[in-house]
């Protein structure tokens, strides 16, 4: 990259390059150190004069003046994000103590695990992998991917429910990054044929996150996706779920009675805990006990007693669900329904007179009754306990700045937050009997539309026509999973 730059268009292509912006002759006048502290690149000088600089976080005014009497110019700063910049000055980092066992290691898939543990414990790395687990923090992620490539890992956010690409550490620490987050999940270091999983506690800015680590072989080193669990958010109220007026209100009276089941299903991602955790705060209370069982806890509700699963320690949904019943509860929450013994106790509670909840997968509210039919539970039995199902997707929000046109506001996507649709199934006496007597999945969907029942797709687009989102995105989330 050469110095001169010709106003912003020059200046996007330079951002585009950070890492040779880092090995350019503006940033060499500052020591590796001093840039990766104040997470800070030099990129060149605009038409103006000014020395545009990319920064990852707020400076302070001693560093802007600092900068602008050594390069002795005024400055114009540019946002990127932090993970971006700290890769970039890690990829030029010279001479320093650890580059012997970079060059060591390099792109061998064979390297000695002494000294990748040597390099996942150096201070670059370290604060590389932090900055990308902040900056997602901050960026509101559901996950983050690492992804192995030929020219080093890929680093991808998922927001709002659709992964964007952040940055590319160099590949000579693409075995460093992923050994680090691996020692932080306390995984082995050492297996890299075999996928790997793994959590990791962190407490940062005085919130308490859980990670939960995955890891892949793949073709071009391991893959690492980390699924982001805020514990300092509050459990939403159901009122800000996006749930129309006549739905909640039908909702509420199911999770307000006095036994039975109520579960919420759809894909993975697609706020299911993040709904029963609303229920709960609008039936929990004084004078009822409220126990539940999670893989893991994901919100901490006051006067709730939360069990996390630890399958090491021989805690299941199926043998905690037991000891649950052992403890004179009045509701019950189960992070999910994952197979016939946990459905059977969960089935066992309802009859006994408690109230529960919980979730499963399927693609419509009325599949998740042929799902614990098909997991091995008596059709009279499911039709004696279900009282209600809720399906759910989440689709973004147009954004209010741009009406979806795409602006500074939403980086350009036209998108700004997500909302729920649903659709509801009320399991009433002509259900009952169907369910009873295995009427046939298309049967009871029928049956469900007929009493009222109004489908994913009918909700999506009852929020096309409020504005709220788009046609293409109410089709990108049913898909062709909505039936006809």
């Amino acid at each position: 990259m050469t110095d001169a730059l010709r106003g912003d268009a020059d200046a996007a292509t330079a951002l585009a390059d950070l890492r040779t912006a880092a090995a350019g002759e503006l940033a060499q006048r500052l020591s590796p150190r001093y840039l990766d502290e104040h997470c800070l690149l030099p990129l060149g000088i605009a038409e103006d004069g000014a020395l545009v600089t990319a920064v990852g976080r707020p400076l302070d005014a001693t560093v802007t003046d600092e900068l602008a009497r050594l390069y002795r110019r005024r400055l114009k700063l540019v946002e990127r994000p932090a993970a971006e910049i700290q890769a970039a000055i890690l990829a030029a980092r010279r001479a320093e103590p650890e580059e012997s066992i970079v060059e060591r290691v390099g792109d061998d898939e064979s390297a000695p695990l002494d000294d990748l543990r040597a390099l996942a414990t150096q201070a670059p790395v370290i604060k590389l992998v932090n900055v990308l687990i902040l900056d997602a923090l901050k960026a509101n992620a559901s996950d983050i991917h690492l992804e192995a490539a030929t020219d080093g890992t890929r680093v991808r956010y998922r927001l709002d429910g659709v992964l964007h690409d952040v940055s590319r550490p160099p590949r000579q620490y693409s075995q460093a990054v992923v050994s680090r987050v691996k020692i932080m999940a306390g995984l082995d270091v050492a297996e890299r044929r075999i996928a790997q999983d793994g959590r990791i506690r962190l407490k940062l800015a005085g919130r308490d996150v859980d990670l939960r680590v995955s890891t892949v072989p793949s073709l071009h080193g391991e893959s690492v996706v980390l699924r982001i669990l805020d514990h300092g958010g509050a459990a939403r109220d159901l009122a800000e779920l996006g749930m129309s007026a006549a739905l909640r209100s039908q909702f509420e009276r199911l999770v307000s009675r006095t036994s039975g089941i109520v579960l919420v299903t759809g894909p993975t991602g697609s706020g299911k805990t993040t709904t029963l955790y609303a229920a709960l705060a609008r039936v929990n209370g004084p004078g009822v006990k409220v126990v539940t069982v999670e893989d893991p806890v994901e919100y901490q509700m006051e006067g709730v007693t939360q069990i996390p699963v630890n399958r090491k320690a021989g805690v299941t949904f199926a043998s905690a669900l037991r000891s649950i019943l052992r403890h004179d509860p009045d509701i019950i929450m189960v992070g999910e329904m994952r197979d016939r013994e946990t459905a059977e106790i969960a089935i066992q509670a309802a009859l006994t007179g408690h109230r529960v909840f919980s979730t499963l997968h399927t693609n419509d509210a009325v599949a998740g009754v042929t799902r614990l039919v098909d997991m091995g539970i008596e059709p009279y039995l499911v039709a004696a306990t279900v009282t209600g199902l809720l399906a759910q997707r989440l689709v973004r929000m147009s954004c209010p700045a741009c009406s979806g046109a795409g602006c500074e506001s939403c980086s350009g996507t036209g998108f700004c937050g997500r909302t729920g649709i649903y659709e509801l199934f009320a399991v009433v006496e002509s259900s009952r009997r169907m369910i009873a007597e295995r009427a046939s999945l298309d049967a009871l969907r029928a049956a469900a539309v007929g009493q009222g029942m109004r489908t994913l797709r009918d909700d999506g687009m009852d929020k096309v026509a409020a504005g709220v989102t788009t046609v293409e995105e109410v089709l990108r989330v049913t898909g062709d999973e909505e039936p006809v």
